[in-house]
């Protein structure tokens, strides 16, 4: 295989990076926690500053965990406002290398592959990566950290665990320094991709590094893991097939929407189905706004903490393939009442449209009025016109305005927090 070097870049403590910069402070220094000041102290904190790091306070700990003796600012989130940052951070990205090179991991991370560049700019990785992240700095006031590495997976951990460890914050990996470095690191669950129950059962059988892994028999690692035990013994040795080329050709075979929401509370039963059925409005008006129907919902509830009950799941398939809000709807709430407990409180729900493909593919039954249809698309796209000139809650429902609805506080907020605008 062709020699290759990645580079994968974060941004270090990003949402509480931006809020220090919008107030002018050094986030180095200053302690600050991004956090929704009017929801409990059980709330988890969207990012804690590097100074705050530095004097151990976790990264997503709950605000009831921060030292009672720390002082500290709470910024309330503010989404668009780190959306923007990072694309502005984005587009320095590009001054360097270009989009078919670069794969955005998350909001505050991307891989790079720049084995192409590094003969043009006439500089190693290292070197490259410094270039960037001082542009990133003085263009935003945002510290970022490197990981650079022979395959994607190195250059990720490189990233997440060696540039800890160097004072420039640059980690560099290569199979043998991997090897050689990070073969006897404890704890494994330092590593991308093996989270608390990958390590428990690995400790189980007496394994605790990712040396171990690799001198490990492969049967017994197969018969814990099935097919996942060949990318657990590739990444163990360091290796990684995938490129940033085979990131980019990728396809799903099949394409779907979904929405999820934990609520403020628990619910009873009519009023999660108040909830599902303003779910399943706003993605029929997603389907619409992207030229897309479907012919499967999924649809995921999940009762109180308080309750010893396992959540339930459903699928319904619909004999047509559409995205009209009221046949949608009917198939919904009569999955609804087929597998919800009537009598148990109701905490998280989760609404996928499966098998979603393009409006040109939409099918009638014999039971559907095609000019109905037609009119009801007319007024999807007129409702969403009208909240892409005026905002989200410029238009709203009936069912939106009752009590426990939610729609209208979930169009302020992205991802589940404030938007901030």
């Amino acid at each position: 295989m062709e020699n290759r070097t990645y580079i994968c870049i974060d941004l270090k403590s990003f949402y509480a990076s931006v809020e220090c910069v919008e107030r002018r402070m050094n986030p180095m220094t200053t302690n600050l926690v991004v956090a929704d000041p009017e929801r409990t102290e059980k709330t988890i904190c969207l990012a804690v500053s590097p100074a705050m790091k530095a004097k151990g306070v976790p990264g997503r700990c709950r605000v009831f965990q921060i030292p009672k003796n720390m002082e500290y600012i709470m910024a309330p989130p503010r989404m668009q406002l780190y959306i923007d940052y990072s694309a502005n951070i984005y587009a320095i990205y590009l001054k360097y290398i270009a989009k078919e090179d670069i794969h955005v991991y998350s909001i505050d991370e991307v891989f790079m592959d720049v084995t192409d560049y590094l003969a043009m700019y006439q500089m190693t990785a290292k070197e490259l990566s410094i270039r960037i992240m001082e542009d990133v700095l003085q263009s935003t006031g945002i510290t970022a950290t490197c990981g650079i590495g022979t395959n994607l997976y190195l250059a990720k951990i490189a990233l997440d665990i060696t540039a800890k460890h160097v004072e420039d914050h640059i980690g560099i990996l290569d199979e043998e320094t991997y090897r050689k470095s990070l073969w006897n690191h404890k704890p494994l669950t330092d590593f991308w991709r093996i989270g608390a129950g990958i390590a428990r059962r690995l400790e189980q059988v007496g394994i605790h590094t990712m040396g171990e892994i690799a001198q490990a028999e492969e049967a017994l690692l197969y018969k814990l893991f099935g097919i996942d035990a060949e990318l657990l013994i590739d990444h163990a040795w360091g290796r990684e097939t995938t490129t940033m080329a085979d990131i980019k050709a990728y396809k799903p075979k099949e394409n779907s929407i979904s929405s999820g929401q934990v609520l403020g509370c628990d619910y009873s039963y009519e009023k999660g189905r108040l909830v599902v059925k303003e779910m399943v409005d706003l993605l029929c008006l997603e389907l619409v706004d992207k030229g897309l129907v479907t012919d499967s919902i999924t649809l995921y509830v999940g009762y109180s903490n308080r309750i010893d009950k396992k959540p339930v799941h459903g699928t319904a398939t619909m004999s047509v393939t559409t995205s009209s809000a009221k046949r949608i709807i009917s198939y919904a709430m009569e999955l609804y009442e087929r597998i919800v407990d009537r009598y148990a409180p109701i905490h998280r729900v989760n609404l996928s449209f499966n098998h979603v493909m393009d409006e040109r593919y939409q099918q009638y039954d014999l039971f559907t009025d095609p000019a109905e249809m037609e009119r009801e698309h007319r007024m999807q796209k007129a409702m969403l016109d009208i909240k892409e000139k005026f905002g989200k809650n410029a238009i709203l429902k009936g069912m939106n305005l009752q009590e426990g609805a939610t729609t209208v506080e979930r169009n302020r907020q992205i991802g589940g927090h404030k938007s901030g605008v």
